[in-house]
């Protein structure tokens, strides 16, 4: 029952059973539970580690449990300091992917002088897309975030997009899950079906990126400000990988015309198992927001509603909650 807490069951059967039974011998506790005795011995060992065993005032020598009040609140702090140590190994692993993903760069620029190209400015990325959509001729491939499209992005899109679907060029969109709720983008989506193309969504995405024929791809400079300009990549190690990562989230996503499925026995459903992960992992609301392409406002109210759906009192507790139903299987 608190397993997800630290404490597996045999410890739990003897720490129950002791705060009954405070007499019992480890021999005693073994009988009364069917265990054996060095199993009963390894769970009071395991108890005390967890302090809810802890030494008898008035009897010395002996041990006495700690009330459940207090042994809930202790491994409710374990729980944290093991989050809290993931925070810092993954934001540890962040670092050390950006800096691998810089050095690649740097040697892809030095190695490969004519296969890297790089773009300042959003109109010299659109006169690019423009000449690449013309050249293409089997696919195209996008990986969109940042949720709802502005009106230039997806007027700028339609011919191009139109262009390569009447010569036969397979075109795969995937976008977020909350460009459900824009109008603009879901219609756009619904015409791109409907013109023979394919649009799917997922909670969330990695990166931005457009792939021509797995030969060419273009990412931004900087995530966090696509018009700044973007980098195109022709034929490089860097395009497979970039290749196979599009594959593995367009095989996961959900198709635009589908309801996004809820599981049945989590009542939770993926943007929301998203949110709980990218802040359990340290991530602020506003990060949040962005890579889930919501407002913040609209994260803030999910949390206080699945804060509410769990019991919780606060944001810890509700990730704390959220763990022992099982809503956290992500990488987190």
């Amino acid at each position: 029952m608190l397993e997800h807490l630290g404490f597996d069951p045999t410890a739990e059967s003897v720490y129950r059973l002791l705060l009954t039974r405070r007499d019992l011998s480890t021999e005693d506790i073994a009988g009364l539970l069917g265990i054996s005795a060095e199993d009963a011995c390894s769970a009071i060992q395991h108890l005390v580690d967890l302090t809810l065993l802890r030494a008898s005032v008035a009897n010395p020598g002996e041990l006495r449990p700690v009330h459940p009040d207090l042994a809930a609140e202790l491994l409710l702090e374990r729980q944290r300091a093991v989050l809290l140590r993931q925070q810092q190994a993954f934001a540890e692993s962040q670092l050390a992917s950006a800096r691998l993903a810089a050095e690649y760069a740097r040697l892809s620029l030095d190695a490969e002088p004519y296969q890297v190209e790089t773009l300042q400015g959003i109109d010299a990325i659109q006169s690019r897309l423009e000449h690449l959509a013309r050249n293409v001729e089997r696919e195209c491939l996008s990986l969109m975030p940042g949720g709802a499209q502005s009106a230039r992005s997806l007027a700028a899109s339609r011919p191009l997009d139109e262009s390569m679907l009447s010569r036969g060029v397979a075109v795969l969109t995937v976008y977020l899950d909350s460009v459900r709720n824009d109008p603009a983008t879901w219609e756009y989506s619904h015409w791109l079906s409907a013109m023979g193309g394919e649009v799917r969504t997922v909670p969330v995405l990695p990166l931005r990126m457009v792939m021509f024929d797995r030969d060419t791809v273009m990412v931004p400079l900087d995530p966090d400000n696509t018009r700044r300009g973007a980098v195109l990549l022709h034929g490089s190690g860097f395009v497979t990988a970039m290749g196979a990562l599009f594959d593995q989230v367009w095989s996961a996503a959900t198709p635009i015309a589908e309801l996004i499925p809820r599981p049945r026995d989590a009542r939770i459903t993926a943007q929301e198992r998203e949110l709980l992960c990218l802040l359990t992992t340290g991530a602020t609301d506003e990060v949040a927001a962005r890579k889930l392409g919501l407002s913040v406002r609209t994260v803030r109210r999910m949390m206080a509603d699945l804060t509410d759906r769990l019991g919780a009192r606060s944001r810890f507790e509700t990730g704390v909650r959220a763990a022992q139903q099982g809503w956290l299987n992500c990488d987190c």
